[in-house]
């Protein structure tokens, strides 16, 4: 049975890759994989994540805006502050069963992702007040998980994307990549 899962997990994430390569980065549309759109706009796309880890769903939603020359880390996004990982609301993440992310176990539901990059490490956050516009209204008290997380060197990703990455029965890991960075942090779904 979990052979049938995964062979239909992995069509199904194939069916949206090979619609969001189609997709034009318009108003409104939701794209799975930004860096793969004709990208004629200036504006943050509107994009998602989706995937499984065992049997067990994550959807990420998030505006994924581009480099277009600019100095990013440092530049557009400081080090130090808390940021929403992606532009305009802050990014959401969703799933349907408990998760433990360093070692916190983390209820079912939709939570707000942020993150404080730095240069030599960078704290990801999970929040539990999901409907925020940037981080303007973050409050650290509603922090379910900080976790410290290492940045990668990574080839030049234009538009800032997240990925779902099953590992090994019910764990695997989120990673985030922009410009040159790329950061990841474990997760596994409670049986």
């Amino acid at each position: 049975m979990s052979k049938i899962n995964s062979f239909f997990s992995i069509c199904l994430m194939a069916l949206l890759l090979c619609a969001g390569s189609n997709l034009k980065a318009q108003s409104g549309e939701v794209c799975y994989n930004p860096n793969l759109v004709k990208d004629t706009s200036k504006r943050s796309i509107k994009s998602a994540a989706a995937g499984l880890i065992g049997s067990d769903s994550i959807h990420i939603t998030y505006h994924s805006p581009g480099v277009r020359g600019r100095i990013i880390w440092g530049g557009l996004v400081p080090f130090g502050e808390v940021w929403v990982t992606g532009a305009h609301d802050a990014t959401t993440i969703e799933f349907k069963k408990a998760l433990i992310i360093d070692k916190k176990l983390v209820p079912a539901g939709k939570y707000a992702l942020f993150t404080i990059p730095g240069k030599v490490e960078w704290t990801v956050i999970i929040n539990s007040r999901w409907q925020q516009h940037l981080a303007s209204e973050y409050d650290e008290q509603e922090d379910i998980v900080r976790i410290a997380v290492k940045p990668k060197r990574h080839n030049l990703t234009e538009r800032l994307q997240y990925y779902i990455e099953p590992g090994a029965g019910n764990s695997g890991k989120i990673a985030i990549a922009w410009e040159k960075i790329r950061i990841e942090f474990p997760v596994t779904f409670k049986k």
